[in-house]
């Protein structure tokens, strides 16, 4: 029969040909909607997740393990079992419609066919449904994923030694890093926030514990000029009566002067020692040991040191051994809560109005610039805002002194002896 020039072979239809090739075809597609939905859901789940699966001991969990252990071998399984398939389905099509048209409109058919039952049955509709349900998915395909990884081993194993051979075992560390970044928790955390879904105090609380590992000792200790300490030869009551009189839950006890401190003792520990043996009782009797630590300490390591070994506060001392501060429990809980306040404490940062504000001289910088919006630069020396003034005034500064930096007007506002204890900023209009 010829049509527009074309010449088309009719052949009589053979029906049990054309079942046998449905068949084939429908378990085709099956098995590319398998392996591209095996992919999707074995993949998605983080590692976390399936170590919580094996410990609830959930049929099969211990299965997905196995598989994930070694994902570039799952990977390659996957990814050959659906290419086979694939390629196998186009095959078979132009095969037969060869039998009833000409070749080349037996593979342009087929090649569109294929193409767009492979694209609905064999990738959108297993994948959108992998997406939604990976834990169960995964759970109910693992054995039969194990047995194509055992069965299909040997040309997986030449294709996965060929892929190292040319990118340099580069893609074995690609498949193995995490699908979550850090950046990309934050990311979220932000929309999060636009969205209503988190609060910004949440968001600062969130933020403050990624911020622990690039905060260091130094940034949140507090200084040497501020501790309050007692000496170990000093009795209970005096103990007592400095706890009380500075309003810390426990002190630092030092041997001649504060570069050497021996350990700590707590309120709790005084009163009951006043109480069993009187108030003239040595403190050496309840010293608690305590830990020395470099200014440049990882505040997230320092939280986890002083978890394991139960200590309440630790010392920070330079490079030569000199007492340079201290750190306390609350002092890392302020970075992740924000500042804690006693009754009658002052908050670090005063707003006084749009453009003014009246700051403690021992607050941070990159506080101060969260805070009220301006750009303080931070330098080698100092974290403070009272540090960077005194880097500006290239002096001891007096009180009432200011300085003028940017659109910023820095006042001295309290200042006892060579502390600056607080400091006003007034925010000028640009020029």
């Amino acid at each position: 029969m010829a049509m527009g020039g074309i010449l088309l072979e009719v052949v009589p239809a053979n029906y049990s040909l054309v079942l046998v090739f449905v068949a084939l075809l429908i378990v085709l597609l099956g098995l590319s909607g398998f392996f591209s939905s095996a992919e999707i859901a074995m993949f998605s789940l983080s590692k976390h997740r399936m170590d919580a699966m094996a410990a609830e001991e959930i049929h099969n969990a211990n299965v997905v393990l196995k598989l994930r252990e070694n994902p570039q071998k799952l990977l390659v399984t996957l990814l050959v079992g659906n290419n086979v398939v694939n390629i196998a389905m186009a095959s078979v099509t132009t095969s037969v419609l060869a039998l009833y048209v000409t070749d080349g409109i037996a593979i342009a058919v087929a090649t569109f066919a294929i193409t767009i039952l492979v694209l609905i049955f064999g990738e959108i509709i297993p994948k959108s449904y992998a997406i939604g349900n990976p834990e169960s998915w995964s759970i109910k395909i693992a054995r039969i994923v194990d047995i194509f990884e055992s069965v299909l081993s040997p040309v997986v194993f030449v294709f996965i030694k060929f892929t190292r051979l040319i990118t340099k075992g580069d893609t074995e560390v690609i498949i193995q890093s995490p699908y979550v970044t850090r950046d990309e928790i934050q990311d979220i955390l932000e929309v999060g926030k636009v969205e209503g879904v988190i609060e910004e105090e949440e968001l600062e609380m969130l933020q403050g514990i990624f911020d622990l590992d690039t905060t260091i000792a130094k940034e949140i200790m507090t200084p040497r000029l501020d501790i309050d300490a007692v000496s170990s030869g000093a009795n209970v009551i005096d103990g007592i009566n400095i706890c009380m009189g500075s309003g810390h839950m426990c002190l630092p006890v030092y041997s001649e002067n504060l570069d050497n401190i021996v350990g700590i003792v707590s309120i709790v520990d005084l009163l009951r020692e006043n109480k069993i043996k009187g108030s003239e009782t040595s403190l050496k009797n309840i010293i608690e040991p305590t830990m020395h630590i470099p200014e440049s300490k990882k505040i997230d390591e320092l939280l986890e040191e002083m978890q394991n070994k139960r200590l309440g506060m630790v010392i920070v001392v330079d490079e030569f051994g000199t007492t340079e501060g201290l750190i306390t429990f609350e002092d890392i809980l302020e970075e992740i809560v924000g500042e804690i306040l006693e009754s009658e404490e002052e908050a670090p940062i005063q707003k006084i109005s749009d453009s003014v504000f009246l700051i403690r001289g021992d607050v941070n910088i990159d506080e101060i610039n969260s805070e009220i919006g301006v750009e303080i630069p931070e330098g080698d020396e100092f974290e403070t805002i009272a540090g960077f003034i005194m880097e500006q005034a290239g002096k001891i500064v007096e009180e009432g002194e200011e300085i003028i930096y940017s659109n910023i007007k820095i006042k001295a506002e309290q200042v006892d002896n060579t502390r600056i204890l607080k400091t006003k900023i007034t925010i000028l209009e640009k020029k």
